[in-house]
């Protein structure tokens, strides 16, 4: 890995971050606060949150085995996807390369900062070549993409090939991570001490249930996580949200249940498109959500959405014809999509 600095926007190692009225008497009680121009009704939610997430952070590192200065949270993992942009890609000068097809996030955020977006195509099997992926780099790529488990594929690339773009690659390898809990692997958290290149991404969205709050963690070295910090909005995690994720995180023994639960509705699900005529092939999944190639994507799409029932069609995608993505629901969902798609197998006769 090349040093930090060399890596890191010349603005963004000159600037000052901004310090927000929170932040000044840091290490210290109070109870009076007279200091940030805020209306003193309407308590709790008349005070700004805290811009560091302590609290929450502290008991987040407790379960993901972590310590606070190697995580970053986030409105979304979107902001950190795009942090990582405006603090180490200069605009019409570097490039990332990423993996194709992949979430869709990468590449519009490199068209918002102006920065070039090399794909590297999968292979057949949706598998991942790290020879292919080095060799697209030059001396101007900052970033490398993998999404693992991936979207919209759906498969988890193991660990062996990561690794050698980890180890090779002189930047920094985002390695994101949203569907890892549904994965018979193990994060990569784990190795951040022993990859200072490695930044991982994960998600309350998924597993936990609660897309709804937007709260996005990235895991890397304390420095990488500082940059991070030094240039994200003051307040860019709300309270609302810093107090459903402690509730969240409360019953984190239910949100395993939840995870068993899915993992076994998904092999159920598979097991019911595969027995479907218009059903060519279900790709390999370790994520909520499965590929599967049909004979009309488009047609059983809008026939699936004119019976109510939303999936996404990734037809246009590539190396994705003819596929669509379901996500795993509750078995009275699954039930009532077979259903329909046993429906439209009659009709389509």
């Amino acid at each position: 890995m090349k040093p930090l600095n060399e890596l890191i926007r010349a603005n963004v190692l000159r600037m000052e971050p901004y310090s927000s009225a929170r932040d000044d008497y840091k290490g210290k009680t109070a109870s009076v606060f007279l200091d940030a121009n805020e209306n003193p009704f309407n308590s709790p939610i008349n005070r700004y949150p805290d811009p560091r997430q302590s609290e929450l952070k502290a008991a987040l590192c407790q379960i993901k085995k972590v310590q606070p200065e190697q995580l970053f949270l986030g409105n979304g993992s979107d902001e950190a996807i795009d942090l990582m942009y405006r603090a180490f890609c200069e605009p019409r000068m570097d490039n990332v390369v990423a993996i194709a097809p992949t979430y869709g996030m990468y590449e519009v955020c490199a068209e918002m900062n102006d920065v070039a977006y090399r794909k590297v195509m999968l292979a057949e099997g949706f598998t991942l070549s790290a020879e292919k992926l080095l060799a697209a780099t030059d001396q101007k790529t900052k970033l490398i993409w993998i999404c693992s488990p991936n979207n919209p594929t759906g498969n988890d690339f193991g660990v062996s090939e990561i690794e050698k773009v980890i180890k090779k690659f002189q930047g920094l390898v985002i390695v994101d991570e949203a569907y890892i809990d549904f994965a018979n692997r193990q994060s990569l958290i784990h190795r951040l001490e022993e990859f200072p290149n490695l930044v991982v991404l994960q998600t309350f969205s998924k597993a936990w249930g609660c897309a709804a709050i937007r709260l996005g963690m990235a895991f890397a070295s304390p420095e990488i996580i500082g940059v991070m910090n030094k240039i994200k909005y003051p307040y860019n995690v709300n309270l609302l949200t810093q107090q459903e994720a402690l509730r969240i995180l409360e019953r984190h023994y239910e949100v395993e249940r939840w995870v068993e639960n899915l993992i076994e509705e998904r092999a159920r699900l598979i097991q019911e498109m595969k027995a479907l005529p218009l059903t060519v092939k279900i790709y390999h999944t370790d994520a909520n959500f499965f590929l599967v190639k049909v004979t009309d994507a488009v047609a059983i799409y809008n026939y699936l959405v004119n019976e109510g029932i939303i999936v996404r069609n990734r037809h246009s995608v590539a190396l994705c014809g003819n596929c669509l993505r379901i996500t795993v629901g509750k078995r009275v969902e699954n039930e009532r999509l077979i259903e329909a798609l046993k429906q439209w197998n009659t009709a389509s006769k």
